[in-house]
Order: structure tokens, then C-alpha cells, then sequence
């Protein structure tokens, strides 16, 4: 039988958002069933949760979760629609709506320290968006994803950008044209997740990849998942001069120093982040 994994209390972020902190891995769960919907107070919850996690040397990995059989819906359609009233007929309530979800988006992005999605259940329109902008994502097997804006006359155009870097050119045009669902396995297939698992070990699995990246040196972490973002955005004979050049700025840094060192010696290395 595997392992149960556990955390410490839970504290709240606020009521919809739910942390914990356990060996270096910071749990933060989206906690506003049976939707997760990405309202205005659910993102400022998260953004604040993610800039403090990004100077925090206790917090060596971010998780993403939820409750309930959702992991996230997306935007709030109700919160959005009720400022239709508003006297712009609500511009610019949707300007910040969808401004402060791409922010969070690129928050993820340019988080020092890898950002893992925890998915059970459906993730669709900015909840799909969600799981495509972590570093890495991890699902049940009866997981569902989707763009459906097309459906309601409302194209996943801010989805868009973090699915079409996460899956391939013509599934993520697929998902976005059709709106419709897809599984887990075909999910995987398309470059959207990982891993996946049966539902009983999807803490444990997550906790246990967590658990290998926070074990490496956080400085190294910081230089490799900003040059990995970095050089996908430029050309071949460029992403291999940067690269290059953070090569060397890396090994002259101490964790270099101490993890070739401690390779060499057959010892566990003793990272100082610097």
C-alpha cells in the first residue's frame, strides 16, 4: 500500500484559497467549489500567494490544487455578466478581469522556482490556461480539459497563448476551434500534462516530484527555468549563444562549485543558493 501523504494544518489564505508548506513544498489549493472559478478575488489571492512564495528561501517548489471534482472553470461568467450594467457596459471590469489573469499567468512564468499543477477533475477555459503556464502538471486519470469559449461566442484567445506553447501547433488549435473536451491520455498526448495518475496517489506522486526538484540547489533552478523560457523565444543560433553564456555565469557560481565538487567526492552536496 503507498503512502499517504500528508501536510500540516492548513492555513487560509483567505476563504478561497487554501496553503500549506511542507519540506520546501508550498501546497497552495484553489478552494471556491463546486466551480474553482477564477474570480477577481481568487487571482489576487493566488498572485499575492506566489509573490511572497518567490522571495520565501523556505518555499523551494509551488504546487497548484483544488477541491471538488473541478479544478477550475476558468473566469467567474457570473461576476463577469453582472457588469454588463455598468455604465462602460463593462469594459474595463473585463479589461482588469482578463489583465490580472494573464498577470498571474506570467507571475507563473517568471516565478524563480518551479510551479507544478495538481489537477482532479475538469480544467477548462483560464483553468486549462492555468495548468499550460506551470512547469509541469500532474492529473488523475479521469481528468477532462477544454477551450470551449468558441461555444459561447467567446473565443479562449488569452488561453490561447500559454496552450499554444504547452501543446502542439495543431491540437491546441483543435481544442480551441472545437471546444471541445479531451481526456487525460489524449491531454498527454498533446503536451498538456505530464504525468497521469490514479486518483488515490495523485498527492503522493505530485509530493514526490516535488520533493526531487526542491532536493537540487534553488539558485540552479533559477537560472534553468529562466534561460529554458528565454531560449524558446529566440532563434536556434541564438538560444545556443545564450544558453552558452549562461553556462558559464553558472559554473562560476558556489552550488556549481559544491555540486561538481560532491559528484566528484561521492557526497549528498550542501547547497547554499549561491
Amino acid at each position: 500500500m503507498a503512502e499517504i501523504v500528508s501536510f500540516p494544518d492548513t492555513d487560509r489564505a483567505n476563504g478561497l484559497l487554501l496553503r500549506s508548506l511542507r519540506d520546501g513544498v508550498l501546497r497552495l489549493v484553489l478552494n471556491d467549489p463546486p466551480a474553482n472559478a477564477l474570480s477577481i478575488a481568487l487571482l489576487e489571492a493566488l498572485m499575492a500567494e506566489l509573490q511572497k512564495a518567490g522571495s520565501d528561501a523556505d518555499v523551494r517548489v509551488v504546487v497548484i490544487a483544488s477541491t471538488g471534482n473541478v479544478f477550475s472553470a476558468g473566469h467567474d461568467l457570473k461576476e463577469l455578466t453582472a457588469h454588463r450594467a455598468d455604465e462602460d457596459q463593462g469594459a474595463a471590469f473585463f479589461e482588469r478581469a482578463f489583465r490580472l489573469c494573464a498577470d498571474l499567468m506570467l507571475k507563473i512564468a517568471h516565478l524563480p522556482k518551479p510551479v507544478i499543477a495538481e489537477i482532479d477533475g475538469l480544467a477548462t477555459a483560464a483553468g486549462c490556461q492555468l495548468v499550460a503556464s506551470c512547469d509541469l502538471a500532474i492529473c488523475t486519470d479521469t481528468s477532462t480539459f477544454c477551450t470551449p469559449g468558441v461555444n459561447i461566442g467567446l473565443f479562449c484567445s488569452t488561453p490561447m497563448v500559454a496552450v499554444s506553447r504547452a501543446a502542439h501547433r495543431k491540437q491546441a488549435m483543435e481544442m480551441l476551434l472545437t471546444g471541445e473536451t479531451i481526456d487525460a491520455s489524449t491531454a498527454k498526448d498533446f503536451g498538456l500534462v505530464n504525468r497521469i495518475v490514479p486518483k488515490q496517489y495523485l498527492a503522493q506522486v505530485v509530493f514526490k516530484y516535488a520533493g526531487v526538484i526542491a532536493s537540487k540547489s534553488p539558485l540552479t533552478l533559477k537560472i534553468g527555468k529562466e534561460a529554458f523560457n528565454r531560449q524558446l523565444e529566440l532563434p536556434v543560433e541564438a538560444a545556443y549563444d545564450y544558453a552558452a553564456k549562461v553556462m558559464v555565469d553558472n559554473m562560476l557560481t558556489q552550488d556549481a562549485q559544491e555540486g561538481i565538487g560532491a559528484f566528484l567526492g561521492k557526497r549528498t552536496p550542501a547547497w547554499k543558493g549561491e
